[in-house]
């Protein structure tokens, strides 16, 4: 069933929804929304953890809005931080943007050039 796309884009978010977990590993070239609880390492093109959501492992992608819960590692080239978010781990990034008061405990790591993953 392809709720959130037509037939001709062959693309749709992964959606993990509030209530759900999972356990294991993501891996995709689209967007991943976490509303629910992710174990395991993500891989995305985009990640999205939701108010309420929570990651509990690594993050890799280009694109990271935080508005939930990241306990582990994050690897991105753009971090958004919004003023729900809670992290522990390191944020290893090349662009932080933080909104409001965030509940950061994590370490900060600026990346500098393509191969400093």
């Amino acid at each position: 069933m392809l709720a959130f796309t037509n037939a001709s884009e062959k693309q749709s978010p992964t959606i993990i929804g509030a209530g759900c977990k999972l356990t294991g590993d993501i891996k995709t070239d689209h967007t991943v929304q976490i509303h629910g609880e992710v174990v395991g390492t993500i891989t995305a093109e985009t990640v999205v953890i939701g108010r309420g959501g929570r990651v509990v492992g690594e993050v890799r992608t280009p694109v990271l809005f935080l508005h939930g819960m990241l306990d582990g590692p994050a690897i991105v080239n753009t971090a958004n931080v919004f003023s729900a978010a809670q992290m522990t781990g390191t944020l290893s990034y090349r662009t932080l943007n933080i909104t409001g008061n965030t509940g950061l405990e994590c370490k900060l790591s600026k990346r500098k050039g393509e191969d400093d993953e």
